[in-house]
């Protein structure tokens, strides 16, 4: 499958307090050790509820594809859409020089009560974010992307925007490092064949909303979101019209994988 570039631009925007539901559980869960409900709607799965614990997760907790990630990182890292600052505070317990960003302020502040030195909220497409900042003046030489990083991109039409962006800001010999897993699983017949019609959008776009109930039984609603899940083949692709490499690092149980993508001369 081939993907074309395009201009579509990305939003750089970050979210507010009160449409930030995963934020507000990672917050709760970071100060009171417990959670409410945050519930996943989409138009295209049943809801379903993440446990709050697992965004918390330790080193040795973390999937096999994350642990892996993580020993690969070198130099200095950007931890894209960090969280509840997981990855960033594995690398950083090994004396590792990281950025943490993330769009949500309260995933920010959580970050900061975890220990994380180096948080920043703001948006990975936002102009202020670039090498030629003093912090990182060359680049950064590693660039992660976990828990499915390549959902950032949203679309297919819109994932060279994302590789783009992640080239722009390596360093010379730098390298990105990101999961994602492949859904045909969900649309494979008894055969391996696949059950779907070619002229639908492709079949990794799908759509999200987060709900949470909160400790004080207060309900926030955030907004619905595009989210791309890229089988490998399509991650390669687009990446090699995007002048990058990409190879595949490690395959996982159930349909993912780990990718690592560099810019090519």
């Amino acid at each position: 499958m081939s993907t074309p570039l395009t201009n579509q631009p990305m939003q750089t925007h970050t979210l507010s307090a009160e449409r930030d539901p995963m934020g507000a559980a990672i917050l709760d869960y970071q100060k009171e050790q417990r959670a409410g409900r945050l519930r996943v709607r989409s138009s295209m799965f049943e809801d379903d509820e993440m446990p709050v614990a697992h965004l918390f997760r330790s080193q040795n907790e973390m999937p096999l594809l994350e642990q892996k990630a993580l020993s690969l990182a070198r130099g200095r890292i950007l931890d894209v859409g960090a969280g509840a600052g997981c990855h960033a505070l594995a690398l950083q317990q090994r004396g590792m020089e990281v950025c943490a960003i993330d769009i949500s302020p309260l995933s920010c502040e959580a970050m900061h009560l975890r220990g994380v030195r180096d948080v920043r909220c703001i948006n990975l497409f936002d102009p202020r974010l670039t090498p030629q900042q003093p912090a990182f003046p060359t680049g950064f030489d590693t660039i992660l992307l976990l828990m499915n990083g390549t959902g950032i991109a949203g679309k297919v039409s819109r994932l060279p925007m994302l590789l783009m962006r992640l080239r722009d800001l390596l360093a010379a010999g730098g390298q990105v490092l990101v999961d994602s897993s492949d859904l045909r699983y969900i649309y494979e017949d008894e055969e391996g064949h696949m059950d779907i019609d070619p002229e639908e959008p492709y079949y990794g776009e799908v759509d999200y909303q987060m709900v949470y109930k909160n400790l004080r039984g207060k309900t926030i609603e955030g907004d619905s979101f595009d989210w791309l899940y890229a089988d490998f083949s399509l991650l390669q692709s687009t990446a090699r019209a995007c002048a990058m490499g990409c190879e595949l690092v490690a395959e996982g149980d159930h349909y993912d994988y780990l990718a690592r993508l560099w810019r090519e001369a």
